[in-house]
């Protein structure tokens, strides 16, 4: 029999809105964890004679707006296969846990993002703001603990519950737990910029776990080089990158709304190739560099200038950040740049619509995907499973899945290097058909080489192996 699981994150599988009539609402939590560890759960649900209707395993997740919030006072709920709880805290403490501390500080870090002539500048509302993280992942601990059979399993995931471990090691050791880093891991010059004491509570913290995961070897080694600067004795580590379902991601290439958006992106392209890009607009991605590198690929071959349309699929994130709100800013004006010196050659798309986001990624003769870092990138990974014109795929080396598709077949993408960029778009564009078709075919054999469950089977086995 196998043991019960719980998991633990900031965002959840379902969420709420209230509708007109004040009813709830229910939908498909948003995020790359739920379209890669859901499958995974439903798989381990059907294999268990659950079914998807009810299940032994629990997802806790936090009820982040209002919707959620009723929901949350009306108790769990069962979701393909989960019984999905969600967990309302104090809507202040959640904004500093979530705004200060996990966007603006850790993400900030753990990516690189700093501006280390201006930012961060700590005062008195970081360190309450810290506070307010500290009662957030002490509420979610408490939850783990009352939600937890004996002896169950833990996974918690990602940079916003990062103390949960220490806090479930005190008051749960019964349990066997382990922690997922989604993002990169700085190393110990990017850590400094915490005060001192929450950078060991924060590195405490995750070796309160059994074990640490990451998506790739360079941000386990950071993560150690980490622990051991501040002398936090580390926890076993294990990588696992995270891969797609192809039968998700492939239904929606198959669905209506998707053939709809493909005939609209025909009549768009019309003879020209495309180069498409599909991200959150946010800082790591590196949008605005992306922009600039085509630009510099139609100065320097101007024969491209009508031959090529760069098609942006870029979603708005985290816009009550003045951060991201300014770097949307850039990356309108820096399409609006080149298209007065080019003429229509950006189509820049800023509402999120996923299947049309799945017909770009179908459609695409060139995918970039140029990080400035990223713990791992599924939208490489997702490309080479539904795309149906051999797209080469240029890519950053800072992004996590370069360990896995870089050596593939994947051109490098230098983040901070225009001329790099666009010489990788220049090689694309022209290679010949049979290169194109033997990249695109090894770079989607790495892409599906492992399935959401080995990605969850690889956590339960790390969680669970005895320590030492």
């Amino acid at each position: 029999m196998e043991d019960d699981l719980v998991v633990v994150s900031n965002r959840g599988p379902v969420s709420y809105r209230v509708d007109d009539g004040g009813d709830l609402v229910a939908r498909r939590g948003a995020g790359g964890l739920i379209s890669t560890l859901g499958p995974a759960l439903a798989a381990r649900a059907r294999a268990a004679g659950r079914g998807e209707a009810a299940g032994a395993d629990t997802w806790i997740a936090a009820a982040i707006g209002e919707g959620d919030r009723k929901a949350a006072a009306n108790g769990p709920v069962d979701s393909q296969g989960v019984r999905v709880r969600l967990l309302a805290v104090d809507e202040d403490d959640y904004r500093a846990f979530y705004d200060v501390i996990s966007n603006q500080t850790l993400w900030f870090a753990y990516h690189g993002l700093d501006n280390r002539s201006l930012t961060p500048s700590l005062g008195r509302s970081w360190h309450d703001a810290w506070e307010a993280y500290v009662s957030v992942n002490r509420a979610f601990a408490a939850a783990v603990a009352e939600e937890a059979t004996d002896g169950a399993t833990v996974i918690v995931h990602d940079l916003h519950l990062s103390l949960v471990g220490g806090f479930l090691a005190q008051d749960r050791p019964d349990l066997a737990t382990a922690h997922f880093a989604h993002t990169p891991f700085c190393w110990p010059d990017g850590l400094a910029v915490l005060p001192a004491g929450a950078r060991r509570q924060l590195l405490e913290g995750l070796a309160g776990h059994g074990a640490v995961g990451f998506h790739a070897t360079r941000w386990e080694r950071a993560f150690l080089a980490c622990c051991a600067e501040a002398g936090v004795g580390a926890p076993s580590t294990f990588v696992a990158p995270a891969a797609v379902d192809p039968d998700d991601v492939g239904g929606v290439a198959a669905g209506d709304e998707c053939a709809r958006h493909l005939a609209q992106l025909d009549e768009l392209a019309g003879d020209r190739r495309l180069v498409v890009r599909v991200d959150r607009m946010e800082l790591s991605k590196n949008v605005v560099r992306g922009f600039s590198a085509f630009d510099l690929l139609l100065e320097e071959h101007p024969e491209l200038v009508g031959e090529v349309l760069f098609l942006a699929c870029c979603y708005p994130s985290r816009e009550s950040l003045p951060e991201y709100a300014a770097y949307r800013r850039a990356v309108v004006a820096e399409a609006a740049r080149v298209n007065d010196r080019w003429g229509p050659v950006v189509h820049l798309v800023t509402d999120d619509d996923f299947p049309r986001s799945v017909a770009a990624l179908c459609r695409a003769d060139v995918v970039l995907v140029n990080p400035v870092r990223d713990g791992l990138n599924i939208v490489a990974k997702e490309q080479a499973i539904v795309n149906r014109r051999h797209a080469a795929l240029c890519l950053s080396p800072q992004a996590g899945v370069w360990e896995e598709l870089g050596e593939a077949g994947a051109l490098a993408a230098p983040p901070f290097d225009l001329v790099g960029t666009a010489d990788a778009l220049h090689r694309a564009l022209t290679m010949g058909a049979d290169e194109r078709a033997d990249r695109a075919s090894r770079v989607r054999a790495a892409a599906t080489a492992r399935t959401p469950a080995d990605w969850l089977a690889l956590q339960l086995t790390a969680a669970r192996r005895p320590a030492g």
